[in-house]
């Protein structure tokens, strides 16, 4: 039997990937799927992610959840890549942000971004992890 050392030294979480499915809008008319190859998230680009979407006004902090879910989706896909120079300009698009609204809809960055978080070890919904960046 191993120990859980042993376990931890054989399974290192670096470069840890999964192909998922989104959305039923993601099937060609033969009906094959399209997955979306994501990688999980350490711990600093998280809370790198996290602080970028969490803005100061006054004495408050005010978390942008759409921000938030964008560059966990646009940082985080490997396939398809939502930085890719030539994919922008055929769109007509300068930044990833726009091409991201431009190719998926609302709650698909939403899955997208949520399927990520769970891959990266977060088990918890939206609501806790913008309660948990305000405090």
């Amino acid at each position: 039997m191993s120990t859980l050392q042993e376990f931890l030294n054989a399974n290192p979480v670096d470069n840890l990937t999964e192909e998922v499915f989104i959305s039923e809008r993601f099937k060609d008319e033969d009906g094959n799927t399209f997955l979306f190859k994501i990688k999980a998230m350490t711990n600093k680009e998280f809370n790198d992610i996290r602080k970028r979407a969490t803005k100061i006004k006054g004495r408050k902090a005010e978390f942008d959840a759409e921000a938030f879910n964008k560059s966990i989706v646009i940082e985080h896909t490997i396939v398809p890549d939502f930085k890719n120079v030539e994919s922008l300009k055929s769109l007509g698009c300068s930044t990833p942000d726009q091409y991201l609204e431009r190719v998926l809809l609302s709650g698909e960055v939403v899955e997208l971004a949520s399927q990520i978080q769970k891959l990266s070890g977060f088990d918890t919904e939206m609501e806790t992890l913008v309660e948990e960046a305000k405090n």
